[in-house]
């Protein structure tokens, strides 16, 4: 089934895997191959690609440490029929974090999950990232697609200035600007007045979170340095304010 005309696969299956904070993660038990399923938190790492914190205690752990494949099912969780809402399959694999993705992996997570900070540093848990190979994607009549991964991830390899001033960009609009945080949700997404706060940015956009709910700021072109981000972010501003 192709997807009709004005329909942008890539970028809907991008803000799926940006605005979803639980999925569905498939595994193969060790030693059977046969198949498991659970429920677990994510969130995501500068490229897309989601970022798990798992125990070893867990039988999912374990059967990764085992066999690296994993799929993982994100939907929107639409009202009513969830089947009426977009959903897609991630395929992949699950590594372990090496030392020198530590950093990124745990400030991205837990700025999505602050709950986490009671048990990140418990020995037996350790911070996953899955490495997509395909995804599906499931969007209603017309609009089922499978997808390449560079179809959907983020390409950060020039954009290693902007990664850098991450941390500090997302505390600055945080702390400074939440007003401004408030428009881009409320006036450019549609989204109701709350306590919207910035858990992340990379070139295509701006994540944004209130309590549970989660939304995807695009970026109408891609930035790749602190001046250029700075620059949109103003100029959205200005766009949001506009709407009045």
């Amino acid at each position: 089934m192709q997807p009709t005309s004005d329909f942008d696969a890539g970028r809907l299956t991008r803000s799926l895997l940006r605005r979803s904070r639980q999925g569905a993660l498939a595994t193969l038990v060790a030693g059977t191959g046969d198949p498991y399923c659970s429920l677990v938190n994510l969130a995501s790492h500068p490229d897309g690609s989601p970022i798990l914190l798992i125990s070893r205690l867990a039988l999912h752990t374990r059967n990764i440490l085992g066999d690296a494949r994993v799929s993982l099912m994100l939907d929107e969780r639409a009202e009513g029929d969830p089947l009426e809402g977009a959903r897609i399959m991630l395929a992949g694999r699950a590594e372990e974090a090496g030392a020198d993705q530590l950093e990124v992996l745990r400030r991205r997570y837990l700025s999505a999950h602050p709950s986490a900070e009671a048990f990140v540093d418990f020995k037996d848990f350790s911070f996953f990232r899955i490495r997509p190979t395909g995804a599906h994607l499931v969007a209603g009549f017309g609009r089922i697609v499978d997808l390449e991964p560079e179809q959907f991830l983020t390409d950060i390899s020039d954009a290693g200035a902007l990664l850098e001033a991450e941390p500090g960009a997302v505390e600055h609009m945080n702390a400074d600007h939440r007003d401004a945080i408030g428009l881009y949700a409320t006036r450019l997404l549609g989204a109701g007045a709350a306590d919207w706060s910035c858990t992340g940015c990379d070139p295509d956009g701006m994540d944004l979170q209130a309590g549970t709910a989660t939304l995807r700021l695009d970026f109408p072109e891609r930035v790749t340095s602190p001046g250029e981000l700075r620059k949109m972010l103003v100029r959205l501003a200005g766009e949001a304010r506009a709407k009045e």
